[in-house]
């Protein structure tokens, strides 16, 4: 009865698109279908009651085997087997999950590459090294198939001037704009250091002495938007925040609305709104219609799409909403290479606004060039001869990509004058040396050059339903298993885990935020169990909720859950003059695509220690004792 019920659920909800197009909470907004409202009622209905219903777990001891439990996963969720493909892909792509016996929860963004693809690339260059052994782990995530070069250069004359830069960087343009369903007419990219870059990026540059808002919405505090908001506030704007309310911290609607909307009698910009379709905190999911609502009453809208998943662009209503701005980043190996790079678009419309600014952050992307460093140099001179001419090769095609965008007349007039350049030879040797790529690297006709960016391609072979879907069950199951651990000998069932923000629901995204409470009701410290988990293979993050809104009837509740950020002796001096930031401190996880059912049932496990008192008393005098500080509760 229960898989019927769950059958029932993607017959009446077929398209994920609607978590985006469901208005929430704001007045007048049509109300969604009630076929829709049933479906989700029924789904979240359905995860309460399919696990163990009726049950308390108050030892870690007592957990359902991994076996048991999965099988009462499969009947609660039948469809989840559909997406068999994604553990073939794991199997095959990323065996070093495996391996490594490693649960990776704290990667937000989204991938180039697979593992597989990184040890090709390794093993087409470490055959010339007289070792016969396979590269490892640690030389693999070494090997980059590219490298980040700095430019100093401001980015409206970036945007205006800036070309598609080199082959290499052309290349990848092109597949993550395809990636992102955008359009090259409509808008210009260019490459960050990070996230925080393109932030600080959009602040140096946005006109705030003529559009003076900056308006945000943050249900957590991040060192992107810390950068964003300084950066604006030193050069005089006005900076707002939306606020959540306490408890399930969804958004304060009527404030909100109040501040987007402007008078009659205005109409120059008002400012910059900087909105993210879902909290990478807490997994929350908003409105577009937000930006609907801020670009008719005259804001720039800056769409913040790192927390949302590696296809739930497909169901971003581009055709409808057109940000001025959109900010994702990307990484280059799941569960091995966490560096990467930040993406910023800007509508082309919106460049000429800009002002030109004394900047950094903008970066090229370049080939390999350390590449031999990293290599073994006990190699013998023939060896290392070859492993130079390898890299002098990529660097030879950065240096003709970059030169034939800058440098096209002068080409122009050497070729009238009948002055014949090595191109050829060039074309030929260039072939030979990027070869040693495998399938990784090609060049295609005309000397242009292809990188396989294969976890891209992984995700789009996927597709957005059965990735969505997928995320869908293992989130939402993780946190029915979570909210049955309860402590002992306590006659109110008091719970060990808080978790803020949406529980149960068919429209939250994957990430989630909670905190750990011992039987006294003390929370245990975020960094203490990140600490543990790290000791036990499993990643987990940790972070600070923010711009929280208690109603009266809460005021007790908040004054025993608020607590002031504690900050390094740097940060201290920096906000000395400013108040004290409040709010919770909180352990974060997120699920990628790649996540399975082991993933989760292993993070509940490592959770329900804490059901221990002796364990939790010992790991604290631990923890206090190795970094010789008292934790604080």
């Amino acid at each position: 009865m229960e898989a019927e019920k769950v059958t029932g659920i993607h017959g009446c909800c077929p398209n994920p698109l609607l978590i985006l197009l469901e208005p929430q909470n704001h007045q007048p907004l049509p109300k969604p279908k009630s076929t829709t409202a049933a479906c989700r009622h029924t789904f979240a209905a359905t995860t309460t009651s399919s696990f163990f219903p009726n049950t308390h777990f108050t030892n870690h001891e007592s957990l359902p085997s991994h076996q048991e439990s999965s099988a009462q996963f499969l009947k609660a969720y039948p469809k989840y087997s559909e997406s068999c493909q994604v553990d073939k892909i794991r199997d095959q792509e990323y065996y070093h999950l495996s391996v490594s016996n490693h649960v990776c929860l704290d990667y937000i963004g989204i991938g180039l590459f697979s593992y597989s693809q990184v040890q090709s690339q390794v093993s087409a260059v470490v055959p010339l090294t007289s070792s016969s052994s396979s590269p490892s782990s640690h030389e693999c995530s070494e090997y980059p198939f590219f490298d980040i070069s700095c430019k100093s250069v401001d980015l409206k004359s970036e945007l205006l001037h800036g070309g598609d830069g080199s082959q290499l960087e052309s290349c990848i343009k092109k597949k993550i704009m395809n990636f992102l369903n955008m359009s090259t007419n409509e808008y210009s990219m260019v490459f960050t250091a990070n996230r925080s870059s393109a932030f600080k990026l959009i602040a140096e540059s946005y006109p705030f002495k003529t559009s003076k808002k900056l308006l945000t919405v943050y249900d957590h505090e991040s060192e992107a938007l810390e950068t964003m908001v300084n950066t604006s506030e030193k050069r005089g704007a006005n900076i707002m925040s939306a606020e959540f309310k306490w408890p399930r911290l969804r958004i304060n609607s009527v404030k909100l609305r109040k501040l987007i909307i402007r008078k009659k009698k205005q109409k120059k910009s008002r400012g910059l709104f900087v909105f993210p379709l879902q909290s990478r905190a807490t997994g929350a999911s908003y409105s577009y219609q937000w930006m609907s609502l801020a670009q008719e009453n005259g804001w720039h809208v800056l769409l913040d799409a790192c927390a949302l998943g590696p296809k739930d662009m497909d169901s971003f209503g581009l055709s409808l909403i057109h940000p001025d701005f959109l900010i994702c980043s990307f990484y280059k190996v799941f569960g091995e290479n966490p560096t990467g790079f930040g993406c910023l678009l800007v509508k082309k419309s919106v460049v000429s606004m800009l002002e030109a600014s004394v900047s950094t952050g903008i970066v090229s992307l370049v080939p390999p060039t350390q590449l031999l460093n990293s290599l073994d140099s006990s190699g013998s001179g023939t060896e290392l001869e070859q492993k130079t001419n390898f890299v002098t090769k990529l660097d030879e095609l950065h240096i003709s990509g970059s030169n034939s965008a800058h440098n096209s007349a002068k080409s122009t007039h050497n070729n009238e004058s009948g002055k014949d350049a090595p191109k050829d030879k060039s074309k030929e040797e260039l072939d030979q040396s990027i070869s040693t790529l495998g399938d990784n690297t090609k060049l295609e006709e005309k000397g242009s050059i292809e990188i396989q960016c294969r976890c891209l391609d992984h995700v789009d072979s996927l597709g957005l339903m059965q990735i969505g879907n997928r995320r869908r069950y293992l989130v939402n199951w993780l946190i029915s298993a979570l909210l049955k651990l309860k402590h002992p000998n306590r006659l109110d069932h008091f719970p060990l885990v808080k978790i803020y923000g949406p529980k149960i629901k068919f429209d939250r995204g994957t990430a989630m935020a909670f905190n750990l409470f011992d039987w006294k009701g003390e929370r245990v410290e975020p960094i203490l169990i990140q600490k543990l988990a790290d000791r036990n293979n499993i990643s987990l993050s940790h972070g600070f909720l923010s711009h929280l809104w208690f109603p009266d009837k809460y005021e007790e509740e908040k004054q025993r859950t608020i607590e002031g950020k504690k900050c390094d002796e740097k940060d201290a001096q920096n906000k000395k003059s400013k108040k004290t930031d409040f709010g919770i401190s909180v352990v974060t996880i997120a699920l990628s695509f790649l996540a399975n059912f082991e993933d989760v049932y292993r993070l509940w496990t490592f959770i329900a220690q804490f059901l221990d008192a002796d364990f939790v008393e010992k790991e604290r005098w631990r923890y206090s004792s190795l970094y010789q500080k008292t934790i604080e509760v």
